[in-house]
């Protein structure tokens, strides 16, 4: 569909330049494995201020490679939000680790620190040790990362960026605080984030001995560095040292990545200029409370998470989904909290009201229509079909 008569709440800007590339590569010799990927892990250490990077196929791999490179395993507890998509906790399952949850901060719908603090002292009363927090920058806004680090030295555990919103966000006016903070940060490239390689992924660090793990977790557990080789029979010779998985990404797809990682900031500063116009538009009324954004960050609106006080208004969110469609505005919801789906409810005995802050974000929660590509009038047309759904 055209954008002017359907709108979702996230899509891709593919410029005459991305096709290009990805045209150039298709034409050569390589259509994987050659010389696109490590190029673009380049682009992305200069950008993003990490020693190194590894691409894979989707954020969600790259979370699991995450998990196994940090040496998660049975009887560790690791920590993150339950508002974020369900891969941020399940990667601890797929390591074998028990994963848990800690209440989301109000203001920054980030995972609260001082209620994470709390269940780490609890947790230690048991005899247990968390070994891990996976923190996730919601919607494009850091969590409070200097404060983050200081618990993971105190009580000594590691930190996972799950980054998947909020490439190209400051905090303290740095856009490398990922790895500056976090022992691993997880990047995602699915066609609603900032850049798109189709699908893809990438795991930032400064640790060079988790890079290496990682790039041979990605290939099967294989390598051929000489280096790490037993023997070496030959310059056909591998070893397999890990059980590994097929990870990889193709070298078009890394084209599009790195063409599209080219406009970053221009994708950016257009997303904060959306942002700013919903601000303007809602804040005048009491029905919306719109997305707060801490004095220290910059954020970098993957999502406008707008709330909807339902409960203090005569429709219901499904009613006004039904109204937004009608108007082909498709709006989404993020997230179903995970500690309510049927499988941790099931095999974790999760229930309504564990983390009541998370679960009042998600019954107000709406995320609007924000990508590049949308221009003025579209902008309007959005606003006053968000304002009228609700006034009838």
């Amino acid at each position: 569909m055209d954008k002017k008569t359907h709108y979702s709440y996230g899509r891709q800007f593919i410029h005459e330049e991305d096709i290009q590339a990805v045209a150039d590569v298709l034409r050569s010799d390589w259509l994987t494995q050659g010389p696109l990927i490590p190029q673009f892990e380049k682009a992305l250490c200069e950008k993003l201020g990490s020693q190194y990077a590894s691409v894979v196929c989707n954020g969600t791999a790259a979370l699991h490679l995450a998990a196994l490179a940090l040496g998660w395993k049975g009887g560790d507890v690791v920590l993150t939000t339950p508002i974020t998509f369900v891969a941020s906790a399940n990667c601890v399952l797929y390591a074998g680790a028990t994963p848990d949850f800690v209440d989301i901060d109000p203001a920054s719908y980030t995972i609260d620190i001082n209620l994470l603090e709390a269940k780490i002292k609890k947790i230690r009363t048991t005899g247990n040790k968390i070994k891990a927090v996976v923190g996730v920058d919601f919607a494009g806004h850091p969590c409070d990362w200097e404060s983050l680090r200081y618990l993971a030295n105190k009580y000594e555990f590691r930190l996972i960026n799950d980054y998947c919103h909020a490439l190209g966000a400051k905090y303290k006016g740095e856009i490398s605080y990922a790895v500056k903070y976090a022992d691993v940060a997880i990047l995602s490239f699915h066609p609603v984030k900032h850049i798109t390689t189709g699908e893809g992924g990438a795991i930032l660090t400064n640790d060079a001995s988790i890079d290496r793990k990682i790039k041979m977790l990605r290939n099967h557990g294989i390598t051929k560095d000489e280096q790490l080789l037993e023997k070496n029979e030959g310059p056909w010779y591998y070893e397999m040292h890990f059980l590994g998985f097929n990870y990889r990404i193709t070298d078009f797809q890394c084209a599009l990545g790195l063409s599209q990682l080219q406009r970053l900031d221009q994708y950016i500063q257009k997303r904060r200029a959306i942002a700013n116009f919903y601000n303007d538009v809602f804040v005048n009324y009491e029905r919306f409370i719109i997305p707060g954004v801490s004095n220290i960050v910059e954020h970098a609106y993957h999502l406008y998470p707008l709330q909807i006080k339902f409960d203090e208004i005569s429709i219901t969110k499904k009613e006004f989904f039904e109204r937004m469609r009608k108007r082909k505005i498709l709006c989404q919801v993020h997230y179903i909290p995970v500690h309510l789906q049927p499988y941790y409810r099931q095999y974790f005995q999760y229930k309504q009201g564990d983390f009541p802050l998370a679960e009042q974000f998600y019954e107000r929660e709406v995320s609007m229509p924000l990508y590049p590509s949308l221009e003025q009038e579209d902008l309007d047309y959005i606003s006053k079909s968000i304002l009228d759904s609700l006034s009838h």
